[in-house]
């Protein structure tokens, strides 16, 4: 008999279905934690499930609501370099995306998966002709309040800007600061100079 106590994961005793799932949780087997567009019924947001919270987002991963996978910083925990976070790798980056670490998102040709193009890596276009999500037009998740970049925008403190205000793989500065020497930095071209001149007008 199993008692409360004991250091056993109850789920591991629980019978499989032919698709080596928890029955309750096989949308194969039309199990019956699975709801009617397929997905679990509890973190379900068309079926207000069990696990989604007011805003309507997963209530574990709520900042609003200080969900468990929040940490003192903000941020998810798993993620977090302050907090030492699981998916953060020696070299204090995404273990995923670490080329040193071998991330699984990083592919023989030492590049990302989804960059790929060896890969055969083919980019979702928008009827803009550009990528979905660097689209200003569609509303592209890589594209902030301000009409640019995320990445790029300083007044968001985009991840690609330095302390000196600038791009900082091309900002003489941070780059000398690596072997004390001041570098020759590729000026932009034509094509890259007027897509970031047109991102970071007002």
């Amino acid at each position: 008999m199993i008692k409360k106590n004991d250091n056993i994961n109850i789920f591991l005793l629980m019978p499989k279905c032919p698709h080596n799932r928890r029955k309750t949780r096989c949308y194969e087997c039309g199990g019956g934690s699975i709801c009617s567009h397929n997905r679990q019924k509890s973190k379900c947001k068309d079926c207000e499930g069990s696990e989604i919270c007011p805003h309507n987002r997963q209530k574990q991963s709520c900042k609003e609501c200080g969900g468990k996978s929040i940490c003192p910083h903000n941020r998810q925990k798993s993620g977090c370099k302050e907090c030492g976070g699981k998916s953060i790798c020696p070299h204090n980056r995404q273990k995923s995306g670490c080329k040193e670490c071998g991330g699984k998102s990083i592919c023989p040709h030492n590049r990302k998966k989804s960059g790929c193009k060896e890969c055969g890596y083919i980019p979702k276009l928008c009827p803009h002709n550009r990528r979905k999500t660097r689209c200003y037009e569609c509303g592209g998740g890589s594209i902030c309040p301000h009409n640019r970049q995320k990445s790029r925008c300083k007044e968001c403190g985009g991840s690609e800007i330095c302390r000196h205000l600038k791009i900082r793989s091309r900002c003489k500065e941070c780059i000398a600061d690596k072997d004390n020497t001041i570098p020759e930095v590729e000026e932009y071209t034509k094509e890259e100079y007027e897509i970031i001149s047109f991102l970071t007008k007002k």
